[in-house]
């Protein structure tokens, strides 16, 4: 963003300071008594987010980690976004162009996206990467007709550098994300995501800079 943008960059903390940090925030918060659920989030022991993470429940939206999965999610106001019947809409940005589309009374809707079996397939992945650290190869390739090891060999490739930095274990049969690879959980599900792979995600640097 502009005001982003006005930041000095050299004012700002290095990759190495943000992990330190990072590490800071988890120790102090593990010893108030909260549980480290994944990426940013934290919960209390007795928090629904935590039993579904001891019961391997844990779930994942746009929104963040979740508990119910398979719900619609509609999104009101100007620029929130739904998530209906494996589609995603996203409302308008300018205030005055929603408003007239709810006096008009019709959808305030501009743009949305439906996901085919590809993205459905990857959503799955990802979420089992972020909620379980881990990937049963024989599981997601029986219920999808695939060989996971050949739909996914360009993931897994590109993952091999976080495997060399001990944030990963590729077997034979499953993915492991290791305790210091929780704390990559976005980078190493991205090689996963088709559409962050566009012109090819080069997660060699992003591993390297981490």
């Amino acid at each position: 963003f502009k005001l982003q943008r006005q930041i000095d960059a050299a004012d700002l903390p290095g990759p190495a300071e943000k992990v330190a940090i990072f590490n800071d925030a988890i120790r102090r918060l593990t010893e108030a008594g909260y549980v480290y659920i994944g990426m940013d989030h934290f919960a209390l022991p007795d928090d629904e987010l935590s039993e579904a993470l001891a019961s391997d429940t844990l779930q994942r939206n746009f929104q963040g980690y979740a508990t119910r999965g398979g719900l619609d999610l509609l999104g009101v106001g100007s620029t929130a976004i739904g998530q209906i019947a494996g589609a995603y809409s996203q409302n308008r940005h300018d205030l005055s162009g929603y408003n007239a589309a709810i006096d008009a009374g019709d959808l305030a809707v501009f743009k949305g996206y439906r996901l085919d079996a590809d993205d459905r397939l990857r959503a799955e992945v990802i979420e089992a990467v972020m909620c379980r650290s881990r990937v049963d190869y024989a599981d997601v390739g029986r219920r999808h007709g695939i060989t996971f090891t050949e739909y996914f060999a360009d993931a897994l490739e590109d993952l091999r550098p976080a495997e060399s930095d001990g944030l990963v274990v590729l077997g034979d049969d499953e993915l492991t994300v290791t305790h210091q690879g929780r704390l990559f959980l976005r980078q190493i599900a991205m090689p996963f995501d088709a559409h962050r792979r566009g012109g090819r995600v080069d997660t060699t640097k992003r591993f390297s800079r981490a």
